[in-house]
Formats: C-alpha cells, sequence, structure tokens
C-alpha cells in the first residue's frame, strides 16, 4: 500500500500560444527559403520566441499516488488537469521534469480516444486491449462483460464512426474499467452519459478501487470528488495548490474559487451609480455544490453576490443577466420580473439566484453580462463578468450531442411520421 505507482517530479508543460508549429524540413528546403530570402530567414531562425506566445499548462509540480489510492484532481478550467493526465497517459511529453508510472494504464480522456473510428465496436475492445498489453485470450474472458456494461450490444459490429457520443463513452469507459488496468485514469468525459450511466461508472470505479487498483480521477462534481475519492490534488493555474484529504481539498477549492470571484469587486470597466455592486458570481448546481462547468440538461443556479450600499432603499431592484458566445453573439437573456419575482428592500449583503432549469445550450463556451436596474437606471453592470463553461451531456436521452457549429440552442422535440 505504501509503494508509490505514480511518482510525479518537477513537471512542467509548456505551449506557445499564437505560435505555428514548426514543421521538419529537408535540407533542400532550408537551403531554398535561405536563397529567396536570407535575412527572413536568418531572422526565423535566430529570433527567440517572444514572452506573449508562452504559456505553462504546469510549473514544476511534484506529488505521489500510492499503490491501491484513488486521488481527485481537481480545479478550475485551464488549470491543467487535463494536461496533466495527457503527460501521465503517455499521449504528450512534458516539456522538464518527468513522470514515472509502475503499472499498465487504462484511460479515458475524450470521447473516442484509443478507438479506430473505421473497426467495429468489437475490433476496438481487441485492439485496446492489445495496446495494453493483454493476451487474446484475456481480453476474450473479459468480453461479454464490456459489452454488458456499456449496453451497446445490438452495434458492437458497427464501424464506431457511426456511434453517437453517449455511445462512444459508454463503450470506452467499459474497455478502460474492465481490462484490469493497475491504474485507471478518468477525466470529466463521464459528463457525456445521463445520469443513470454516470452512477454506474462511479460505482464501478468505486469497484476497481476495492480490489487495490489505482485510480486519478478528475471531475467538478465535488460530491463525485467527495463520496469516491480519499484524497485529492488541487490544481491553480498550472500549480499545486493544495494536496490533502479530498475534504480539505474541497474546501481548498471552493476557496480559491471565491478569491477568483471576488477580483470582480476590482473592476474598472463598469457602469451604474454604485449604490448595489455585484462583487461575486458564482455557479452552483441542484444540490448547491459550486462548480465550474455545466453539463447540457443539467439544472443549476447562477448566482450574483451583491453588496448594497448604507441607506440604499428601494423595493423596484431588477436584475438582469445575458448570455453570449465567445464572438460576442446574445443567446439568451433573463431578469427576475420574466418569471414574476419582486426582490422587496435589500439587505446590505446578498446574492440574486436565478435557476436555469435543463440548460438548452451546446457544448461551448459561453460570456456572462449582467445588469442591475431600477426602471432605466443601472446601478451596476458588466458586459463581460464571467465564464459559463457547456460540457457535453445527454439532453435527448438518447446519446445525441449536436455541435455548436449547428446553433447554440437545444430544443425538445418529438417525431412522428403521417402517410
Amino acid at each position: 500500500m505504501d509503494t508509490p505507482v505514480i511518482r510525479v517530479e518537477k513537471l512542467s508543460k509548456m505551449y506557445r500560444i499564437g505560435a505555428k508549429e514548426q514543421q521538419p524540413q529537408t535540407r533542400a528546403g532550408a537551403f531554398k527559403r535561405a536563397a529567396i530570402s536570407p535575412i527572413a530567414y536568418l531572422r526565423s531562425t535566430l529570433r527567440p520566441p517572444r514572452e506573449e506566445e508562452i504559456f505553462w499548462a504546469l510549473q514544476d509540480i511534484s506529488f505521489e499516488v500510492k499503490h491501491g489510492e484513488v486521488v481527485g484532481i481537481i480545479g478550475r478550467n485551464g488549470a491543467g488537469k487535463s494536461t496533466l493526465l495527457k503527460i501521465l497517459s503517455r499521449i504528450t511529453e512534458p516539456t522538464s521534469g518527468r513522470a514515472v508510472i509502475n503499472g499498465r494504464v487504462g484511460s479515458l480522456l475524450e470521447v473516442g480516444t484509443g478507438f479506430h473510428p473505421e473497426l467495429t465496436g468489437r475490433e476496438n475492445i481487441f485492439l485496446n486491449g492489445a495496446i495494453m498489453g493483454m493476451k487474446r485470450n484475456e481480453i476474450q474472458r473479459k468480453f461479454d462483460e464490456i459489452v454488458d456494461f456499456s449496453g451497446v450490444e445490438k452495434f458492437i459490429d458497427t464501424p464506431v464512426k457511426r456511434y453517437s457520443s453517449g455511445m462512444y463513452v459508454r463503450l470506452a469507459f467499459a474497455v478502460a474499467a474492465h481490462l484490469e488496468p493497475d491504474i485507471l485514469i478518468i477525466d470529466e468525459v463521464l459528463a457525456v452519459g445521463d445520469t443513470e450511466f454516470q452512477k454506474k461508472c462511479l460505482g464501478k470505479m468505486g469497484d476497481v478501487a476495492k480490489k487495490g487498483r489505482t485510480v486519478l480521477f478528475v471531475s467538478h462534481n465535488m460530491a463525485a470528488i467527495e463520496n469516491l475519492c480519499r484524497r485529492a490534488v488541487v490544481l491553480d493555474k498550472g500549480l499545486i495548490r493544495f494536496t490533502g484529504t479530498q475534504i480539505a481539498a474541497i474546501s481548498e477549492y471552493q476557496r480559491i474559487f471565491s478569491a477568483n470571484q471576488a477580483s470582480l469587486k476590482d473592476r474598472t470597466d463598469r457602469k451604474g451609480s454604485g449604490e448595489v455592486r455585484v462583487v461575486g458570481i458564482e455557479l452552483r448546481d441542484a444540490e448547491g455544490h459550486t462548480i465550474d462547468s455545466v453539463v447540457c440538461g443539467q439544472d443549476f443556479d447562477i448566482v450574483f453576490h451583491f453588496e448594497a450600499s448604507a441607506g440604499f432603499r428601494s423595493n423596484r431592484v431588477v436584475a438582469s443577466f445575458i448570455v453570449k458566445t465567445q464572438w460576442d453573439v446574445p443567446v439568451f437573456l433573463h431578469h427576475n420580473r420574466m418569471s414574476g419575482t419582486e426582490f422587496g428592500e435589500l439587505p446590505s449583503q446578498g446574492a440574486f439566484v436565478c435557476r436555469i432549469h435543463k440548460t438548452p445550450l451546446t457544448p461551448s463556451p459561453y460570456r456572462i453580462g449582467y445588469s442591475i436596474i431600477i426602471g432605466n437606471d443601472y446601478l451596476d453592470s458588466i458586459s463581460d463578468a464571467a465564464e459559463l463553461n457547456i460540457i457535453a451531456g445527454d439532453f435527448f436521452k438518447s446519446g445525441e450531442v449536436p455541435p455548436s457549429s449547428h446553433g447554440f440552442c437545444l430544443v425538445q422535440g418529438s417525431w412522428s411520421m403521417e402517410s
């Protein structure tokens, strides 16, 4: 139990933002470029990268995971979680430092990772097993159990390129969990499945852990982290901010999240009298847990924490917010008058809370702007105040998830045929 199966030592990963990756070129190609434009060629080879092109996804992180541990990796979007898992899964290489892994790894990082689209579900099961170093008879022994768990038996001999995202993730998780890896690495991809399947997956990860295998689990679902893990690592801006029990880690994560939101107090790009000011924006799931991503079809709350100036009195305050795409295209607007809600006189501190039912947005990053008004007068307003990140979910309960390139809204409908 005390033997580390994962040892991360001073691990860093750097990306160049906006810089095109240089393709390998032949000597003849290099000579031709130098002959055509010698000065430009010298500049391109000698010019150091500009500082603004460099982004550190991970910076000098170190930790250990012992045999049989179930460890959660939590943090906001962009904290470096997925980069860390890709390095541990040998998908990408670190810029510096190293990760030592002792044992066979089963990974589920993105929908369809490790699957060949032209091969059938059956063929991909055997392909994944072979990649993990398993013998054919070992895979055959687990085959029926994998298919039964995934629920795609009817389509097991269909090329996976015809699978919906829900079917993809069902089979991918079943393969990763049942082929007896020593280390199971799971990213937030489980959010693609429906609620019933998510519970099934969490139960299976618990079974894997009870058998003495090691699990690394990334999730924005703090309830799942609390129930499944006994230890967690908090990442923030590529750095490890905390390592300890899952309860303490969740508290630290929420503290960091609140600190990041508190910066809204210092925004100077706001308009209004300032008699009421929004000082933080928070997203919560239906159980009241702080989240930083929302699943398609999920109920969630947008919470606008506010402060009112001394002596402010009014029972006509309207809280309004707008959700826009990353290209600043409005998607929808909501305010309390739409639901017939009156706030009455405000306390000196409080929060305006709007419950969004069955989130009707396709997977994509969105922006939130807000306005606090009385009549035509602004008390406080910021046009680009927070991020709303929507991740794939089973909105239609069919496994079908249309991409944002086909529109931003999900609409529940029913089909029939008339002769």
